[in-house]
């Protein structure tokens, strides 16, 4: 069965509970479920990973080539994730960049990504509806 990456950065394993007025009440299995359902039609199942270090998202990218294509919460690493850039490069597939909170509505540290000039499309500050819209997105766009 075709598999969708669904890959999460720091912090992001805390959803629900992190700052809920940023990030809003939904987790991160609420969020994969939500994706599950939008490419079940399709025929694909969501391959979902969450990492704290930077590394590890790297070797989950190298190990997913595979796939049909992903959605990717960078989270704090949008702004200095070089070394995630660079594994993203390399990705043979289209994956969108999604943010719960809209990014340029916040401190301006965070407003700029590193990794948005590589991605299929960027979606931020719908919360966890983005997690969906990047998912249809894929679905409509992945031959």
């Amino acid at each position: 069965m075709p598999e969708v990456l669904l890959l999460n950065g720091p912090n992001l394993g805390i959803l629900g509970s992190r700052e809920p007025e940023i990030y809003g009440t939904d987790t991160l299995a609420d969020i994969e479920r939500a994706v599950g359902e939008e490419v079940a039609g399709r025929g694909w199942r969501v391959v979902a990973r969450q990492h704290d270090c930077e590394g590890e998202m790297i070797r989950t990218i190298q190990d997913s080539y595979e796939t049909v294509g992903a959605i990717v919460n960078p989270g704090a690493l949008m702004i200095a994730g070089w070394s995630l850039r660079d594994a993203l490069a390399n990705y043979p597939r289209p994956w969108l960049e999604v943010h719960l909170s809209n990014v340029w509505a916040r401190e301006s540290f965070r407003h700029d990504s590193v990794l948005a000039p590589l991605a299929a499309g960027v979606i931020v500050g719908l919360g966890a509806l983005g997690y969906r819209l990047a998912a249809r997105a894929l679905v409509a766009t992945v031959p």
